[in-house]
């Protein structure tokens, strides 16, 4: 039986994972959640409780959890995340500590503790939920400035992803980010993004459709795509893709830094 964890289970693409990998009986779940309890949970669901990613004990909260039921892990995915809205004239510091410490400072030490562990064996994959707003090469002049912490945070999460590639490619086990598509959460909407969910055609899919195509490309993600950074929706819902990679691009689409 396949053991898939989900840091960020309980809202959004989190809970979409949960979701799309709960339709598949034969693999069991664990599932992070910052609340000190959990909903009634289903056989093959173990909610990991009291995970703030921000937080630096984190990955000792999760590995504790399943060293106790002696399990290790085949899939780890990162998809906790934060938005908070800034710009020029209004940056926010504590919002970009915030956002740092979620994206790109977090998944360093949860990662980290898994492998020290020895919960993920060879075989094993790590994904980064990122976003396409972390690639420097697709930032357009057309969608400006501003939104300092959550676009460089993502692109350190971009560089984390590259590193911990590095650092467990000889034991096999493959680190993947992605852009997982522009979705329509309560995070994107809390910043005021709902306008542009319609924008361009009904670019902006479900958290349950994000997840189905994001689950997809997990079951080929390999060592041969380790260290790299992905659209597995491709580029529908990056408005900067044409402008800056061209026509005519392929789904999934490997994106630039």
């Amino acid at each position: 039986m396949p053991n898939v964890l989900i840091v960020g289970s309980t809202r959004g693409l989190g809970q979409g994972l949960l979701k799309a990998y709960l339709s598949r009986p034969s693999t069991h779940i664990f599932g992070t959640t910052r609340s000190a309890s959990s909903s009634e949970a289903a056989d093959n669901v173990t909610y990991v409780t009291g995970v703030d990613v921000a937080k630096e004990n984190a990955g000792d909260e999760i590995v504790s959890k399943i060293k106790s039921r002696g399990e290790t892990l085949d899939i780890v995915i990162v998809s906790a995340g934060y938005f908070g809205l800034e710009s020029f004239d209004s940056p926010d510091w504590a919002k970009q500590v915030q956002m740092y410490t979620t994206s790109s400072i977090g998944p360093v030490f949860i990662v980290q503790k898994l492998v020290k562990a020895d919960l993920l064996k060879p075989g094993s994959k790590i994904i980064l939920v990122s976003s396409e707003s972390g690639s420097i090469t697709l930032r357009h002049e057309s969608e400006g400035g501003g939104n300092y912490g959550h676009h460089a945070s993502k692109a350190a999460l971009n560089m984390v992803g590259k590193l911990l590639s590095l650092d467990v490619k000889d034991k096999n086990i493959a680190v993947g980010i992605v852009h997982p598509s522009f979705m329509r959460t309560e995070m994107t909407k809390g910043v005021g993004f709902d306008k542009y969910w319609d924008a361009g055609g009904d670019i902006a899919v479900t958290p349950d459709e994000a997840a189905d195509s994001l689950v997809k490309f997990i079951d080929t993600f390999d060592m041969s795509k380790t260290g790299q950074y992905w659209a597995p929706r491709g580029p529908s819902d990056i408005g900067t893709a044409e402008p800056v990679l061209g026509k005519d691009l392929p789904t999934p689409l490997q994106l630039p830094w």
